[in-house]
């Protein structure tokens, strides 16, 4: 009889330790449900930038495009020499998938003429920032540093064909009157070199500008060294952003001293011309 008292004991024991069960999984409690929490609340991440790598800078130009932009290669007075002035000499970096570059330097019976360009790919350590983001806003730091003048108020330049003051001292002022972010000028208002007309006589197509129609953002900044001399240096640079790789271009000429003022016009569309050709590469 005491034997057959205890097992109903058990049962309900064991009902009760069952019953105990189901109600922990019904609550928020469990393991699951908490899991199921966390995931809900993470956030998440950035996405990454469209490019990985980055081209191999020094080899990026052709010996087309530097013909154009470096005169003097065709002057050199053998094959080796100019082989070696193609090259072009490699920027130091210790990650070329993250930073390259390469620079040119070539002598001619006019003028030196001087070309670099850099890529840099951008990476977010944001979760919250995107590449893309991140280098659309060290781009917008470097356009901003340029204090580039604002655009000529429309008509204001109707008497002047774009281009048509080019590689004269009218056509000067409008470069040294902008600025990379340094103590030679910011804008228009700026005192006007000696030698150079004021900005309002200087194609507004030649300004140093917003470029709208390269890359995801781009600008150009010409400008003219300080002095009387007609043979000073003039020096375009073009910055450009395509997704999360910002690319700069300088192009700067030394002329002789009969050499006469480096063309604006001239120096421009080659430098626009050499951006065209990298953005292709990074796409290539």
């Amino acid at each position: 009889m005491q034997r057959k008292a205890y097992v109903p004991g058990a049962a309900v024991l064991l009902a009760a330790l069952l019953a105990g069960c189901t109600g922990a999984s019904d609550d928020g409690g469990s393991p699951a449900d908490s899991k199921g929490g966390d995931t809900g609340t993470t956030a998440v991440a950035a996405q990454p930038g469209k490019y990985r790598t980055l081209p191999e800078a020094c080899g990026a130009v052709d010996h087309d495009t530097l013909d154009a932009l470096l005169p003097g290669i065709a002057q050199l007075p053998d094959a080796a020499q100019q082989e070696q002035a193609y090259e072009g000499e490699a920027a130091l970096t210790y990650d070329t998938d993250r930073r390259d570059g390469c620079s040119w330097k070539v002598e001619s019976a006019t003028a030196t003429d001087h070309l670099s360009i850099a890529f840099e790919r951008v990476v977010s350590y944001d979760n919250t920032v995107s590449d893309d983001n991140k280098a659309e806003e060290l781009y917008s730091t470097r356009e901003t540093a340029a204090d580039l003048p604002e655009p000529a108020a429309t008509g204001s330049d109707s008497s002047s064909s774009p281009g048509g003051d080019a590689g004269t001292p009218s056509g000067d002022a409008g470069s040294s009157g902008s600025g990379d972010g340094d103590d030679s000028g910011g804008s228009g208002s700026e005192p006007t070199p000696s030698g150079s007309a004021s900005p309002t006589e200087t194609s507004a197509a030649l300004q140093p500008r917003v470029l709208d129609d390269l890359a995801d953002q781009a600008f150009v900044n010409d400008k003219l060294s300080a002095g009387s001399s007609p043979a000073r240096q003039r020096t375009v640079t073009v910055v450009f952003r395509t997704s999360n790789v910002i690319v700069t271009i300088e192009y700067a000429e030394q002329p002789t001293a009969s050499g006469g003022v480096p063309d604006s016009e001239e120096m421009q569309d080659r430098a626009r011309k050499l951006a065209d050709v990298l953005a292709g590469k990074l796409d290539g």
